[in-house]
């Protein structure tokens, strides 16, 4: 999910139509499952297990062990100061053609846990576009590609911990983990600490959108406070006039306030 389009049949299609559940599962097993799971946390007081979804979507090999973590630096991409460039946080701009959608300001702080701000953080976001489909060779949502927009952008906090992009709002899209599944629309936020063994990956959605309470993924967060605080605030202050609307949405790294990420903290 956190590489690109998080969705499972990307590849050819094996099913009569785009949306069908592998499983057989239909929304109202996704609603008490994750109702069921919900209750037991609060029951148990114990750390909900990570989201793995339906069967077919889960890992079928067991995870690759780096003995040397210097070594996935050296092969992974650099990046640094110099390599942010000036507009790489503005997603509308780098094409000739304007792209289409809503156009939006997301900004927000990122701080730590006593609320100090984490600057310099490199932070990254990726995205489908307004119809719901990723610029990624395994999306086959049968949705059309939007060629001035790639849905990819980055930049680096300031000293106030503050970050802010310019981008489309996505649209939603089907993604086969039950029958009729639509993920919500969300944009998918990356976080480098001082090494990338310490990414952190987590969504961000936004406020009044119907698919929030039947959404899997979301749901796997037990607590509705912390689930609350991954949907973004429509913020006025923060639009720019006849350009864009602004939403803010401020990340926590740790303490009791702190936004929920894919891999729990690290």
């Amino acid at each position: 999910m956190s590489g690109g389009p998080d969705r499972a049949g990307a590849g050819p299609r094996r099913r009569q139509r785009y949306g069908a559940s592998p499983d057989g599962l239909g929304q109202h097993v996704i609603g008490t499952e994750a109702a069921e799971v919900r209750a037991a946390v609060r029951e148990s007081g114990a750390d909900h297990p990570p989201y793995v979804g339906s069967p077919s979507r889960r890992p079928r090999r067991p995870p690759v062990a780096v003995r040397d973590p210097e070594a996935v630096e050296l092969r992974g991409p650099v990046f640094g100061a110099g390599d942010v460039g000036p507009l790489d946080h503005d997603l509308t701009v780098h094409h000739r053609g304007e792209p289409l959608g809503e156009r939006i300001t997301v900004s927000g702080r990122i701080v730590d846990r006593r609320g100090r701000p984490v600057a310099g953080q490199l932070t990254e976001i990726w995205q489908a576009n307004a119809a719901g489909r990723y610029a990624h060779r395994l999306d086959r949502h049968r949705a059309p590609l939007d060629p001035h927009f790639t849905g990819f952008g980055r930049c680096l906090t300031d000293a106030d911990g503050r970050y802010s992009f310019t981008t489309i709002k996505p649209g939603a899209y089907p993604w086969q983990h039950h029958e009729n599944a639509w993920r919500p629309a969300h944009i998918h936020f990356s976080l480098f600490g001082t090494a990338f063994t310490q990414r952190l990956i987590t969504q961000m959605y936004f406020p009044g959108d119907p698919l929030l309470d039947y959404d899997p993924i979301l749901l796997s967060v037990p607590d509705e406070a912390a689930r609350s605080r991954l949907v973004a605030a429509y913020d006025p202050r923060l639009s720019v006039p006849d350009w864009s609307l602004g939403y803010r949405w401020d990340i926590v790294l740790g303490g009791p306030s702190a936004t929920a990420f894919e891999e729990g903290e690290r």
